[in-house]
């Protein structure tokens, strides 16, 4: 194995902005975590987004996913926030407040892409790049590649950092040293479920997404549920409430990353404003956002339901 590559890959990950930066061996999932999403779908616990469940012998062997793929390389950069939206008005999920990471994360993944295996090599190259997109796996990954452990709220949590982080992974064609796999750290604290409004988390089903704030104010497309409109509060965009309670993330540091930093227009929207927002506004405050995937309507029907049962 070849430790110095992989401290190479490691300090231009962090270089380019990485917060953090494992290797795993590409090769099938363990039994345990198998058994866990195969039961997790078979139950409905992935609602409607019947994707999840797409692909599925890809989700767990890689192997399947590309040619000749031997390391997985996980990295993860933060989007904790350092400014918010005005207290007391309508809030948007904090990974929401910049620019769509999608593009941003994978940018920069095709960067340490060309740092790996050189500019003048890497247009053909053998490897991928994923960003929360394909049939990945990306916590358990970052979880093999000790960057951390998944947490009782389902989040990638990095100790002393938090879990407020976007993943990212390369599928590359070669083999270095590996990191070894994160111990869950949560111990007996159960804040997030606890403080979870819709009891989306628990102890007894793990993680159900059609109870979920975040699935039922982005992914859903139909009425809300009642239990999400009694429990959305001020939040007319996902939901960050198990993270706010979540102990690491009393570590985390404000990212510095531009494309993540929100726009002054979106600083300074106010609760009337919200209530008035033209399909024009909206596509110009959330131009590039990850906003978008709720699309217009389903943003619209989050801002009345804040002013039916919030204001």
């Amino acid at each position: 194995m070849n430790s110095k590559l992989s401290s190479d890959i490691k300090a231009e990950a962090k270089r380019l902005g990485f917060s953090a930066c494992g290797v795993a061996k590409a090769e099938r999932v363990n039994q345990e975590e198998e058994r866990h999403l195969r039961r997790w779908l078979r139950d409905g616990m992935n609602a409607d987004m019947t994707w999840m469940g797409n692909y599925l012998e890809k989700r767990i062997n890689p192997c399947l996913l590309m040619d000749g793929v031997r390391s997985i390389i996980s990295v993860a950069m933060s989007y904790a926030p350092a400014k918010n939206l005005p207290k007391g008005e309508p809030q948007i999920a904090a990974y929401a407040l910049g620019q769509d990471y999608h593009d941003v994360v994978k940018h920069k993944l095709h960067k340490l892409a060309t740092y790996i295996y050189g500019p003048e090599n890497v247009q053909t190259a053998n490897y991928r790049a994923f960003v929360d997109s394909g049939p990945v796996l990306e916590r358990y990954w970052a979880q093999r590649a000790g960057i951390g452990f998944v947490g009782k709220n389902r989040q990638l949590i990095i100790p002393k950092a938090g879990s407020m982080f976007f993943l990212g992974e390369l599928f590359v064609d070669f083999e270095t040293d590996y990191d070894e796999p994160m111990n869950n750290k949560c111990g007996s604290c159960t804040c997030c479920i606890d403080h979870c409004p819709t009891h989306a988390l628990s102890m007894e089903h793990d993680f159900d997404a059609k109870l979920c704030l975040s699935y039922q104010t982005i992914e859903n497309r139909k009425e809300l549920s009642e239990t999400a409109k009694k429990n959305m509060g001020n939040v007319i965009y996902g939901c960050d409430k198990c993270q706010q309670w979540c102990p690491w993330n009393r570590y985390a540091t404000p990212n510095n990353i531009p494309e993540f930093q929100p726009k002054e227009e979106l600083l300074s929207m106010t609760s009337e404003k919200w209530r008035s927002l033209s399909i024009d506004d909206y596509r110009r405050l959330f131009k590039g956002s990850a906003v978008k995937r709720g699309k217009y309507d389903g943003l619209m029907r989050n801002i009345k339901n804040y002013f039916n049962n919030y204001k």
